[in-house]
């Protein structure tokens, strides 16, 4: 009941005696200019238009306000009455746990959703760098190879750079269900309409949903609302870290909310510089990503995995390369793999976890190290002995791979034992044919 009230209280500060008003003076190339609210409205504030369209400011003169519209300005006309709100925030609350919420915080799953008590910024600062906690301990996956060869720490943030249909979605469903965490908040930015339901019910299922906070924002929604999307579930993660708790925040993906981010400086008058996308486009993902992370002391920490549309596994695409710099580790997923059959299709050679060699012991790093020797041999020596041109008792290690290959590409798609951490160890400890005593 307290929580109810609380909710009431909250929305009832929402309401103002009275609100600036102003007038549309231009309607242009998706863009509206609003008159009268000159002094009053500030660069990033909400408007509604007509008493139904909404909108941001994105530029402003002693001439008016431009405004880019969350919708099509079909139908609006010169003078039309422009209501200003204020600053774009979000005021998340514990009970949205369970839920599914636009960029806004509106709910989507048809129940009533009260606001939290406290609203914060859309564009909050990352905690102070010199107050911030070290990345803490391991974390169990539920997969294999990040229990192993991979390994998530605490706090890390983390690139999962993948083509359209390699099973992104799907291993991001596996850590919102499997990894160690208090909550769970998913952005899906961009997504088709028809999956939402598709992934909340199938991919993420029940267990998954029960401790997880979606923010979505579908493929026909504005620019606005598709960049807003990752911001907004970044607010509602920093909620929950703001309480001590761990977070794990996944986005998917980085790429569209990129590309919703070009729409919206473009607009504005920004001049596209970066193979196509504004310059601007480089601070925006990495202030994104530096919110995530350990928080400061009394504080929790938000782990986070940002997943990047990458065409072709090319790694140097812009978006992709500004994302690797910033993060503490990067996982690539190859089409090839995924087409012979072994999902999650990660290419490890190709990927990195930065928490390593301190997330592991010296036995544990031991046995990585082996395991990523006898893949690079294979890899080397593949196309050789497919051919039938390798001769056994070349090459050591190539005989030692194919010795074992089979057995380490499996592996690579198990899912993790009850045991966890160091049962995978166990399990890659028995395939390499080495002694493993966990610690």
């Amino acid at each position: 009941m307290d929580q109810v009230f609380q909710g009431l209280r909250a929305e009832i500060a929402t309401v103002a005696p009275t609100k600036p008003l102003g007038r549309v003076a231009e309607i242009a190339r998706g863009i509206v200019r609003v008159t009268g609210l000159e002094r009053s409205a500030r660069k990033g504030d909400r408007v509604v238009i007509d008493g139904y369209l909404g909108g941001e400011v994105l530029n402003l003169s002693a001439q008016g306000l431009i405004v880019l519209t969350d919708g099509s300005p079909e139908g609006l006309a010169i003078d039309a009455g422009v209501e200003l709100l204020g600053a774009a925030g979000l005021a998340p609350d514990d009970s949205w746990i369970g839920r599914i919420v636009d960029p806004f915080g509106r709910p989507m799953d048809g129940r009533p959703l009260f606001r939290g008590p406290v609203e914060r910024p859309l564009h909050a600062a990352a905690p102070a760098a010199a107050q911030r906690r070290r990345l803490g301990e391991r974390l169990s996956t539920g997969v294999a190879i990040f229990d192993t060869l991979l390994p998530l720490v605490r706090g890390q943030r983390i690139g999962l750079f993948a083509g359209s249909g390699v099973g992104k979605s799907s291993l991001l469903a596996k850590f919102a269900r499997g990894v160690d965490a208090d909550v769970v908040v998913i952005a899906l930015v961009g997504e088709r309409g028809r999956e939402l339901r598709e992934f909340v019910e199938r991919v993420l299922g029940p267990e998954g949903m029960k401790r997880s906070v979606l923010v979505t924002a579908t493929s026909d929604q504005s620019a606005l609302a598709r960049r807003r999307c990752a911001m907004a579930a970044m607010s509602v993660a920093e909620h929950f870290r703001a309480q001590g708790l761990h977070v794990l925040y996944l986005a998917d993906s980085i790429t569209r909310f990129a590309e919703a981010h070009r729409e919206v400086a473009l607009a504005s008058g920004e001049t596209a510089a970066l193979r196509g996308y504004p310059p601007s486009v480089a601070q925006a993902i990495m202030s994104l990503a530096e919110r995530a992370g350990p928080g400061p002391e009394q504080e929790g920490d938000i782990t986070a995995v940002f997943s990047v549309l990458v065409a072709g596994s090319d790694m140097e695409e812009t978006i992709a390369d500004i994302l690797r710099g910033v993060l503490d580790g990067h996982v690539v997923m190859d089409r090839k793999i995924a087409e012979r059959g072994r999902y999650p299709a990660i290419d490890l050679l190709r990927s990195v976890s930065r928490s390593l060699p301190e997330a592991a012991t010296e036995v544990e790093n031991a046995i990585i190290a082996q395991t990523r020797q006898l893949l690079g041999a294979w890899d080397r020596a593949e196309m050789m002995i497919q051919a039938g041109l390798y001769v056994k008792g070349s090459d050591p290690m190539v005989d030692a791979a194919m010795k074992i290959w089979p057995s380490l590409d499996g592996f690579l798609a198990e899912a993790a034992p009850l045991e966890g951490v160091s049962g995978s160890f166990s399990r890659l400890a028995t395939i390499l044919g080495v002694k493993y005593t966990a610690t």
